[in-house]
């Protein structure tokens, strides 16, 4: 009995030496830690074990100068060929570049780094403490088309420019740096190139190579207008414009909405989960022209209701389509001789059809170029074209940021809701290069491209805010 207990009481003490000894070497382990982490932090000025809880701190401190903000949109909506409070704001033009000036100095202003490429995409680049890091993105455009709004992706430059800014004044410090683009042509009003800039930093060759040769209305040549610029100096190589995939750990663009849905809900954030990619067409007919009172009804062979006829079975095809993400649109329609009383002789079509889903959007298409075909025949005119111009694929946002955005938006105690760009963004050419996300914030009835288009100064703030929380959570990881 007695030895039993013995035992008992020995092996006690054995194990409670064990766990003293344990308790000591974690201890000695974790001063050890700790100091390892002190040095690094010292060495690096980047807080290795406080950064999630900064984050989640920092929603906090956000604060956005919404009337700076307004009176830098209102400043650049003054670079315009047309007057208040329309705004047009063409590629290369003087006021395009007398804009691009006025964005480098605000980069300068808030600290950044800088650069541009051979055709004008305009970076500005906050280092970060692990600057060999891929850098978290941001951006949009300042282009505008003719009598266009003041809102359209300048809100995702400037706004990009004060999260950058917000962020300084609440004292975070980036891992990853952080990079505000400004991107070249995201309008096709020039050169029929929609996203030019992004489409380049995607490595598109194709275009590359298309842009040496390609003039304008005025018969200038891009190139020749690119140089009048400033810009591609040294040669006719754009590929240096190309970037690497992975160039970017991420890429996120604040734009407002360009619809009525977030005002209309009462929403204060979207959270875009995919973007449905365009798909743009050029259509001929030719048939016989003719004076309009001598050519009997029965006798003609008119191009302008061949057009007309394809115009309407655009709409049917897509309504066919069975699905609310299907749209088409025949935004140019023009027709030769052009005179009341001679009956059109050629006609051109240029259509836009889109679809999140590329296969349905596709699909559409074929069906719209057999309706011409049949068309062409039972009117007695001649399809001379029918031309894809662009085809590209739709995008889908990446599932960590759409994540990161979200947690921002209940950080800050917005609401908010996830959906679909129908319009495209230089985000859709970005998604080639690195993961991708979009913010959308309200405006007005939805109104872009003309000039009522309004997002309140609350809802650029809530916008601002979002973003920088975002960028902040992408630059740590």
């Amino acid at each position: 009995m007695s030895l039993r207990f013995c035992n008992s009481h020995s092996l006690y003490h054995l194990l409670l030496v064990l766990v003293i000894f344990c308790s000591i070497s974690a201890i000695y382990a974790k001063a050890n830690e700790d100091a390892t982490i002190r040095t690094m932090e010292a060495f690096s000025g980047y807080p290795i074990h406080e950064s999630n809880s900064f984050v989640t701190n920092l929603a906090s401190s956000l604060s956005v100068d919404t009337e700076t903000l307004q009176k830098r949109i209102d400043e650049l909506s003054t670079f315009s060929d047309t007057p208040a409070p329309s705004v047009t704001r063409v590629l290369y033009t003087e006021n395009d570049v007398l804009a691009r000036s006025y964005i480098k100095n605000l980069m300068g202003l808030s600290g950044l780094s800088v650069r541009e490429d051979a055709v004008g995409n305009i970076f500005g680049r906050w280092i970060g403490n692990e600057a060999v890091l891929a850098p978290v993105a941001t951006g949009s455009h300042i282009d505008a088309i003719p009598y266009s709004g003041k809102y359209d992706g300048v809100v995702g430059v400037l706004g990009a420019i004060e999260a950058i800014n917000v962020l300084k004044r609440s004292g975070f410090k980036p891992r990853r740096s952080l990079e505000v683009i400004m991107f070249t042509s995201e309008e096709p009003t020039r050169y029929g190139i929609s996203c030019l800039g992004s489409r380049l930093l995607a490595g598109i060759e194709s275009l590359a190579k298309d842009l040496t040769s390609t003039v304008d209305g005025q018969n200038i040549s891009f190139l020749d207008a690119a140089r009048s610029a400033g810009y591609a100096k040294e040669h006719n190589d754009l590929s240096s414009v190309f970037l690497k995939k992975g160039s970017y750990s991420a890429f996120v663009e604040l734009h407002i909405e360009q619809g009525p849905i977030l005002e209309e809900e009462g929403t204060s954030i979207g959270i875009v989960t995919a973007i449905a990619a365009p798909a743009s067409i050029k259509v001929d007919f030719e048939g016989n022209g003719g004076h309009a009172g001598a050519v009997l009804m029965p006798n003609r062979n008119d191009a302008g209701l061949a057009a007309s006829e394809l115009a309407l079975a655009v709409e049917k095809h897509v309504l066919e389509s069975g699905s609310i993400d299907t749209v088409g649109t025949v935004g140019i329609l023009e027709l030769h001789p052009g005179a009341i009383n001679s009956i059109p002789s050629k006609s051109h079509l240029e259509i836009d059809t889109r679809d999140i889903d590329e296969k349905r959007r596709n699909s559409v298409i074929e069906k719209i170029r057999q309706s011409a075909i049949i068309i062409a025949k039972n009117r007695g005119v001649t399809l001379s074209e029918f031309k894809i111009v662009n085809q590209d694929p739709p995008a889908l946002s990446e599932k960590s940021i759409i994540e990161a955005v979200e947690a921002a938006s209940k950080e800050l105690n917005l609401t908010h809701k996830l959906m679909i760009s129908r319009a495209y963004h230089d985000s859709l050419f970005m998604a080639r290069v690195s993961p991708m996300g979009m913010i959308f914030i309200p405006c007005f009835k939805g109104y872009s491209h003309k000039p009522e288009e309004y997002a309140s100064g609350h809802d650029m703030e809530n916008g601002v805010k979002v973003l920088a929380l975002t960028l902040a959570k992408l630059s740590l990881q």
